[in-house]
């Protein structure tokens, strides 16, 4: 597990998360499974792919969780 990478729900953040700390888990998320801190320019492009990948999936994760006793957006 990448210790610098935060939950990102409730109750571990009071508020919704936001978009930098969504990409931000999303960029250590892809540096830790590639081996990579930053691409070489030949694997840019598919560095940059996989960190919007991520965060998109992170984003439906926390948009889809139900987290018992947290309180209920309106």
């Amino acid at each position: 597990m990448c210790r610098s990478i935060k939950t990102l729900r409730p109750p571990a953040i009071p508020e919704k998360a936001t978009e930098e700390e969504i990409r931000a888990a999303a960029l250590q998320y892809v540096r830790k499974v590639s081996g990579f801190r930053a691409p070489a320019a030949h694997n840019e492009e598919v560095f940059a792919a996989a960190v919007e990948a991520v965060a998109e999936a992170t984003r439906d994760l926390l948009e889809g969780l139900h987290v018992r006793g947290a309180a209920v957006a309106g």
